[in-house]
């Protein structure tokens, strides 16, 4: 089930009925519980069986983690959990990618190996509920929060539909002191949360699938050489695609979990207007990035033990993030070209004076100067994140670069025109609300003119009349 679909609506209006009855809250817990796994079967009911799993074997093994204190049990445990946890992943994820390597590797050694190719389904929303429970059994081990109390409650924590399929990336903290006591939310959350997903929407329906996707796909589904400014288009229509899919999809999660009264944290936060890539990844998909901050890079040294050691933690925490998106060599390149990015920018960053520092931050044409810059240097990266191979890949960069630029023009008159205006609009508007919210600008609105802004969202999700395309994150 997805956010942009009719089924979703109905689903979420029963939700909403039920939640404000006057039930008990373990009755309205045990609804969202039930709901959430209706939410997941969707798309394939069989893969429950691997949330019930994880949820019962992390929830029981992260209290002896809590309360044992012989040292060589404790770290058993965690072993187990995380084999348990990751075994999944790798399983499930990577199996196929790791056999086919395998593969390749005995080739190249003369050895004739041809297995079977194995038939793995992936399921919906793993690398996420897997950070979650991984988190949550960690922090255990570290005695950073108290077990959940109740399976009820550790169970609604993974399972809670707003943020199961694609995040935000939830704690403990965060979430489960919410379900300890009633919560319904309030005229002005209400509001808000059907603001939030109404922008959601309008991000993912409108403006990354009616305006971006196609010309996107066109560009890098052809197998043929392009002009320059076809494969500048296709690759811009991409950086705006992911941005407001994954965003849109962000925040759909946060408005629907507002109206149940809940609150998650914030995934998005205007990346395109980041000055650097430190900032940029303080910005991007803020939940994972921080959570390999404090699982990963800290653990790895984080700066604590000198350059060597930084750097290292730094382009392994990279490397590893962006084999986290996906089974394939282009997703490593991505993320080690993102670990490149930050070795070079940190080696300039210890070697500038605080007057220039100072002079940056005051000067705010030299920051929009740097913004646009850092927006380019992702949008190289972005093109190892869509492509399915290193050849495509090149031959992107090629035309990018006018190094192969023989080909045919392939994008018609108004596909570029649509990507001219939507993605510099939204750097702009990035830069422009780099500083503050959404939601509160339109707490200064006047209740007209909100209204008229609401309803011409409304009015532009009617006219795209797109309801069942997935949203890219869910085959991450």
């Amino acid at each position: 089930m997805v956010f942009n679909s009719y089924t979703f609506i109905v689903f979420f209006i029963i939700m909403l009925f039920l939640h404000n009855l006057p039930f008990t809250w373990r009755v309205k817990k045990v609804n969202l519980l039930l709901a959430s796994y209706i939410f997941y079967a969707a798309w394939n009911p069989p893969f429950i069986l691997l949330l019930w799993l994880s949820t019962i074997v992390d929830f029981y093994v992260g209290r002896a983690l809590y309360t044992q204190e012989n040292q060589y049990k404790k770290k058993l445990l965690l072993v187990l959990s995380l084999i348990g946890n990751l075994g999944m992943l790798v399983f499930f994820k990577y199996g196929t990618f790791l056999l086919e390597n395998f593969v390749n590797l005995c080739n190249v050694i003369g050895f004739d190996y041809n297995p079977a190719t194995p038939n793995i389904i992936l399921p919906a929303g793993i690398s996420f509920y897997t950070f979650t429970t991984l988190c949550y059994t960690i922090d255990m081990y570290k005695k950073r929060s108290e077990p959940v109390k109740s399976m009820l409650d550790f169970s609604l924590f993974v399972t809670f539909f707003p943020h199961l399929v694609a995040g935000p990336i939830v704690r403990p903290p965060q979430l489960v002191p919410q379900f300890e006591t009633p919560r319904i939310a309030s005229r002005k959350q209400m509001m808000d949360g059907l603001l939030l997903l109404s922008l959601g929407l309008f991000m993912k329906v409108v403006l990354a699938d009616s305006m971006l996707s196609a010309t996107a796909d066109a560009v890098f589904d052809s197998a043929a050489i392009l002009p320059t400014l076809d494969s500048w288009i296709g690759v811009l229509a991409f950086s705006g695609q992911i941005f407001l899919d994954f965003a849109g999809y962000s925040t759909c999660a946060i408005g629907v979990a507002l109206c149940l009264g809940f609150v998650l944290p914030q995934n998005f936060n205007y990346p395109y207007a980041a000055i650097g890539f430190s900032d940029f990844w303080k910005r991007w998909h803020i939940t994972l990035s921080s959570w390999l901050r404090d699982y990963l890079y800290i653990p790895l040294g984080g700066n604590r033990n000198g350059a060597v050691r930084t750097y290292f933690a730094l382009m392994a925490t990279m490397l590893l993030g962006g084999l986290w998106h996906g089974a394939n060599w282009t997703f490593v390149v991505w993320g080690g070209l993102h670990g490149l990015y930050l070795w070079v920018e940190k080696f300039f960053r210890d070697r500038r004076t605080e007057t220039n520092d100072t002079l940056k931050q005051n000067n705010q044409w030299v920051g929009f100067f740097y913004a646009l810059l850092t927006f380019m240097l992702i949008n190289i990266t972005w093109v190892f994140f869509r492509a399915d191979s290193f050849g495509k890949s090149w031959l992107m960069l090629q035309s990018m670069f006018g190094i192969a630029t023989d080909g045919n023009p392939l994008l018609t008159t108004l596909a570029i025109l649509k990507v001219a205006f939507v993605v510099p609009a939204i750097v702009l508007f990035h830069w422009f609300m780099r500083d503050t919210k959404v939601l509160d600008v339109a707490h200064k609105m006047s209740w007209w003119s909100l209204g008229i802004v609401w309803s011409i969202l409304i009015l532009f999700l009617i006219w795209a009349q797109e309801s069942g395309s997935s949203f890219i994150y869910f085959q991450f």
